[in-house]
């Protein structure tokens, strides 16, 4: 400790002398210099010498006291009920603070909020002109160092859900990755990501009308997932296992189970671009042979999909400028009581920011009804997103609409979002 604080005069003392002019025409004040330095450090050794003093005096005392306690680590007491919950039954240690230990039973939680408003004329598919759509409700932990949780509540204007609640074991022999509960299925890009995580206010028409909509192909059920090693890019195969129901699965028995395998690929052309595409694969019962609720017939719907995401993010200005293109294609097969319908659907779109808090999209709809490919709808929307911070955006859409009945809807949609909360990261 004192040759510590002795070093710093001496590196003063050599700054000092290197900055001031010629050794003949400042001598004086460089001896000047000097013998302050020295007296400072007498003086700094004498505190140091008259504590040290003091702090052994004090250790004798405490040793010579009759019947001191060993020194022991700081623990905190188990909560009533929560012993083997996380710790040893009877104590917990005190990570760094009491703030720290206070927070091992405490996930990680969040709130999102999603404030919707719609003008517009729509007669096929009208919605509310204000609505609070879903509000999302975040709790996400490490269980134990083997897994982790991860819980997503949507409260609804039809109630409360759970969209996602699933543990994920990342160690599992094998290199695989594991995850079991309620999750939305690999298939594509849209069906996997929450609805404060889209470029736009709604879902692409292929997402309602071949993946079931808002909630789209999510269940609960067993996913595994494994990376591929090659010397060219990063490539990943997840295989997933549902109980079968769905928007677009429905079992009628308990072995009616449907699948779910994606293939996805990843490359960085640039430091500044990169592409990530995949391909998906989904089967399982549908409710076609159902007509009154009797089972009349067993018939399946089979799903195949491309989906491909070009990103562009200069290092330099990543926070004024980037791009974001995407697109999928789904098609759907279903079998049903009039025979089997094949419908194909796609969408494209691009969004670029051209500020450091505002961004400008597009995107192109084109998709068949899955019960029947003869009805084709389309759609275009245009959107304006501005940033006033992380945790907050305003979105505006002019989406028009042509629906295979006929009738074309011009909307302007309107969106805030806003969250609060420790809210954990998304899949990239």
């Amino acid at each position: 400790m004192r040759g510590a604080h002795g070093l710093w005069p001496v590196l003063a003392a050599g700054l000092v002398i290197g900055m001031v002019g010629p050794a003949s025409a400042q001598t004086a004040d460089v001896e000047a210099l000097r013998r302050e330095i020295e007296l400072i450090r007498k003086e700094l050794q004498a505190v140091q010498q008259q504590y040290g003093d003091r702090l052994a005096a004090l250790e004798a005392r405490l040793n010579a006291a009759p019947g001191a306690p060993a020194a022991a680590p700081q623990a905190a007491e188990v909560p009533p009920g929560a012993a083997g919950a996380g710790g040893p039954s009877g104590s917990l240690p005190v990570y760094g603070n009491v703030a720290a230990a206070s927070k091992i039973f405490n996930p990680d939680m969040a709130v999102v909020g999603n404030f919707l408003g719609v003008a517009g004329r729509n007669t096929v598919n009208p919605a509310p002109a204000l609505e609070l759509p879903e509000s999302e409700a975040s709790f996400q932990a490490i269980v134990d160092p083997y897994a982790r949780a991860d819980f997503f509540v949507a409260f609804g204007q039809e109630g409360v859900d759970v969209e996602e609640g699933f543990v994920t074991f990342p160690a599992v022999p094998g290199g695989l990755l594991v995850k079991a509960g309620k999750t939305r299925a690999s298939f594509g890009k849209v069906n996997t990501l929450h609805r404060h995580l889209l470029s736009w206010t709604d879902r692409p028409l292929v997402t309602g009308h071949l993946l079931g909509g808002e909630e789209g192909v999510s269940d609960a059920g067993i996913s595994v997932a494994r990376l591929i090693p090659n010397p060219w890019i990063f490539l990943e195969a997840t295989g997933e296992l549902y109980r079968g129901e769905s928007e677009v699965f429905r079992s009628s028995t308990r072995g009616d189970l449907s699948y779910v395998g994606h293939l996805r690929g990843y490359h960085d052309f640039t430091e500044s671009a990169n592409i990530d595409f995949g391909g998906s694969v989904a089967h399982g019962h549908n409710d076609a042979g159902i007509v009154d609720g009797i089972d009349v017939g067993r018939f399946v719907t089979r799903l195949w999909g491309i989906d491909t995401t070009v990103r562009w993010r200069p290092l330099r200005r990543s926070i004024y400028r980037s791009f974001l293109g995407r697109s999928e294609l789904v098609w759907s097969r279903r079998q049903q009581l009039g025979g089997p319908e094949q419908a194909f659907g796609y969408y494209v779109s691009g969004d670029y920011q051209f500020a450091r808090r505002w961004f400008a999209g597009l995107r192109y709809d084109r998709s068949d009804r899955a019960a029947d490919a003869a009805l084709r709808d389309t759609g275009q929307s245009l959107v304006v997103t501005f940033w006033p911070s992380e945790f907050s955006q305003i979105r505006s859409q002019y989406r028009r609409t042509r629906y295979a009945e006929g009738e074309t809807a011009h909307e302007v949609l309107f969106q805030l979002q806003f969250s609060i909360g420790a809210h954990g990261a998304h899949p990239f």
